[in-house]
């Protein structure tokens, strides 16, 4: 009798050290496990339980919150100028989550990030006052920027070549987040991703295209960097008509009257000359067209803004022919804004890249800096020689050539246009670019900016991208130097 009860009880024991076992586990581990679960909703409640902090542009936030009369969700974000910084903000959702800005710093925006706690705090789990994100965005050069789109359907980007800081971030067409931040918004939010213009998209950071002529800029400083030529004025060995090697396709140049035979790498940047680029790329080949791009920034899968870009891409694995494609900016080359951005603003800084971004910095409730993104950060990317020539040639495109409608009074203007094929056999309407920089030396002041218009409306044989980027361009540069 003794026996049994001896084994009955040890299965107790062992039965209670296992419950007990099992109970801590779950409290301990799955416990923080589900409380940290995103489909928690006691997180979501806890999250909008008190006013959120705020986007901050040149001082002013550009986002708010609202109270409203659910006791769950008790406050809703509000965006006073919604579209106009939809770009740059992205969304805060009650229903749907946050994006960009937003979503990057929620931990931040609504007072759960540990950096913010005090040691009460740590200790009896209250939820601290929230902090803020302090952006580099020029009021000024954005709604620049939203207002020269219009309806247009594009995206536009605008930094500053010295230190990387974004003035301007536009994509169109933009829509209002406050549409979507409460709970009962299904209808708002069925409509946005239903829209076949994609507006819930960041064309500025992630829409690549063809960025056609505007690559000419890559493939010019390719020749220059590798000795292909010596300066923008040596005339280079550019038939025309150019036959893209191993074939029997003819490379056609937009204007047939334009001086594209031989021409200088300044002539060939004036007048869009695709002989010529066609035949650099064919000359510097694959391998060199890509370390060249890639030290533009193309090709690389993490760049964050720290929003992260889509990548910029320069293909490998091609022919001769397909090389020389790549040098007016097609074959299977994507860009987006951003990465163009970029490009002008390297060649404008003496060839040196700042680290493009679009917060200064992120603070507590107090003002106090948790955390700060420098200016200037830079790689070199090509030699400062080769950075002005281009600077030079880029001059030539507005002051005579192709860019003329990004011309401001009293500022050096450079720029490359772009009319990118669209579709298969271009099809479709064709993409107009244009990137261009900007100096005042009066006052210091400077600007890189990249634009691109998908579709404006505008017929087939109206497409250019002096006739529709270059405006946008001007207006955003001529903000920037406060003119």
């Amino acid at each position: 009798m003794n026996k049994t009860i001896r084994r009955a009880s040890v299965f107790c024991l062992l039965t209670v050290l296992a419950l007990l076992v099992r109970v801590t586990w779950v409290q301990a581990y799955e416990g923080k496990a589900l409380a940290d679960d995103e489909h928690n909703r006691r997180n979501t409640i806890a999250q909008y339980a008190q006013p959120l902090g705020d986007i901050i542009v040149a001082g002013s936030p550009v986002t708010g919150s609202k109270e409203t009369d659910d006791d769950d969700l008790r406050y809703k974000r509000t965006y006073p100028r919604g579209e106009l910084y939809a770009a740059v903000t992205g969304y805060s959702s009650q229903a749907y989550g946050a994006t960009q800005l937003e979503g990057i710093y929620s931990d931040v925006l609504d007072g759960t990030d540990d950096r913010l706690k005090s040691p009460t705090d740590l200790l009896t789990g209250e939820q601290a006052a929230p902090g803020d994100v302090l952006t580099t965005i020029d009021p000024d050069v954005q709604k620049a920027a939203f207002q020269a789109l219009g309806d247009d359907q594009g995206a536009a980007v605008a930094m500053d070549p010295e230190t990387g800081r974004i003035l301007g971030m536009v994509s169109s067409p933009s829509y209002d987040p406050s549409g979507i931040s409460g709970t009962s918004d299904g209808d708002a939010w069925q409509k946005l991703l239903d829209d076949g213009k994609k507006p819930l998209v960041n064309r500025a950071l992630r829409q690549p295209l063809p960025p056609g002529s505007t690559f000419k800029l890559v493939v010019a400083s390719a020749a220059l960097e590798n000795g292909l030529y010596g300066s923008v004025d040596e005339p280079t060995d550019s038939p025309d008509p150019y036959t893209l090697p191993n074939t029997s396709t003819v490379l056609s140049n937009e204007n047939p009257s334009a001086p594209c035979e031989n021409a200088t790498l300044r002539t060939a940047l004036q007048y869009s000359c695709n002989n010529v680029f066609a035949k650099v790329a064919a000359d510097l080949g694959q391998a060199r067209l890509k370390a060249m791009a890639d030290a533009f920034g193309f090709d690389t899968e993490k760049l964050d803004v720290p929003v992260r870009a889509s990548e910029s891409v320069y293909p490998t694995g091609m022919d001769e022919a397909q090389t020389a494609l790549t040098g007016i900016g097609q074959f299977e080359v994507t860009a987006t804004p951003m990465q163009m951005a970029m490009v002008s603003a390297a060649l404008a800084n003496g060839g040196e890249l700042a680290s493009p971004h679009m917060v200064a910095k992120v603070t507590d409730s107090d003002g106090s800096t948790l955390q700060q993104y420098p200016d200037g950060d830079t790689e070199r990317v090509v030699k400062e020689s080769t950075a002005e020539q281009l600077r030079s040639a880029m001059v030539t495109v507005v002051d005579k050539g192709t860019g003329s409608n990004a011309r401001i009074d009293g500022a050096e203007v450079g720029g490359k246009t772009g009319t990118a094929q669209n579709g298969v056999d271009n099809s479709n309407t064709p993409y107009a670019w244009f990137t261009s920089y900007a100096k005042d030396d009066s006052t210091g002041k400077q600007v890189a900016v990249a634009v691109v218009v998908e579709d404006s409306g505008a017929a087939r044989s109206e497409v250019s991208g002096n006739g529709l980027a270059a405006p946008i361009a001007q207006k955003m540069m001529k903000a920037a130097l406060g003119r």
